[in-house]
């Protein structure tokens, strides 16, 4: 138990202004979100498309509130485009979470991605890899973890509901596939309820190369609901499929058992995308933080 101390607590700006919509919080200011992240508690933030892209000025914004950056997420298109493309793109976000301390990089394949199309049914036309596209996917994740670690740093795949590495399958897939010297994975309790996996199964089977987590939870019956009527998985956000732990249908007890027991010593980014005009983004931010208390009591998080 004594790396309890060594996890820290970060939340997602996506609750405050939504990237995949960003009509979704188009009221909600940089330094509202920040300063709401740091009054409830938290010591950590990923980045978001309102957040200052020069270092120097987002570290005066973030010092002053006694936050740090934990990652930020990059799309790949490994799968369908020039390799270089997507290298040059991972250069400049690895060099800009580099400049503000961060030490590992979110990255999502979205090749093929149905994630972002309102009118497309989630678990209908959930896109698939070929054999080549795997390969493609593999190799260059690969290349893409060396030069992580030219840096020091390393890459996190976000397994992610619409895309071509969603389920347990594919999953297991990319971790049989690539060296855990280059690839590591990034564990969404949230992604992998919606999809009908097992989180509990899934962490204790790749917690050696898990380097980043985040926490959220899935609304029940949304999700249900998502199924039956042929919903995006844009139209699920806007109906609230997600939300912050401890308010949805996760147990979370037994996961972050698991993560202190691993010795886990990264990031638990608290993530919940929902309709701020609906879920206070604050409120909703405190709530997952009191939650994650109840779960580690008689530690501070920090």
């Amino acid at each position: 138990m004594q790396n309890i101390n060594k996890i820290k607590f970060a939340c997602a700006p996506i609750a405050w202004t939504n990237d995949d919509i960003p009509e979704l919080g188009k009221e909600n200011t940089f330094e509202q979100c920040i300063s709401e992240i740091a009054l409830a508690g938290y010591s950590g933030t990923e980045i978001g498309n309102k957040y200052p892209k020069d270092p120097q000025v987002l570290k005066r914004y973030l010092e002053i509130r006694n936050l740090e950056v934990a990652s930020a997420w990059l799309s790949t298109f490994l799968t369908t485009k020039p390799f270089e493309e997507t290298k040059e793109a991972f250069i400049q976000h690895r060099d800009f979470l580099h400049a503000m301390g961060a030490k590992v990089i979110v990255v999502a394949e979205q090749g093929h991605s149905i994630q972002g199309k309102l009118d497309v049914p989630l678990f209908q036309e959930k896109p698939t890899f070929t054999e080549a596209e795997w390969g493609l996917l593999i190799n260059g994740l690969e290349e893409l973890g060396k030069l992580a670690q030219e840096k020091g740093m390393e890459i996190v795949y976000h397994h992610h509901m619409g895309t071509g590495v969603q389920t347990t399958e594919e999953i297991g897939c990319l971790m049989e596939n690539t060296s855990s010297e280059k690839v590591s994975l990034l564990f969404d309790t949230g992604h992998l309820v919606l999809s009908g996996e097992n989180p509990l199964d899934i962490f204790q089977k790749y917690k050696s190369r898990i380097k980043h987590i985040h926490f959220k939870d899935v609304r029940a019956s949304v999700a249900q609901e998502m199924k039956e009527q042929g919903d995006s998985f844009l139209a699920g956000v806007l109906k609230g499929a997600f939300t912050v732990p401890g308010d949805g249908m996760i147990d979370f007890r037994p996961i972050m058992e698991a993560i202190i027991e691993s010795g886990y010593d990264g990031w638990i980014v608290v993530e919940a995308e929902q309709d701020p005009a609906k879920a206070n983004p604050f409120e909703y931010a405190l709530k997952g933080r009191k939650y994650l208390e109840t779960l580690i009591p008689r530690a501070e998080l920090v």
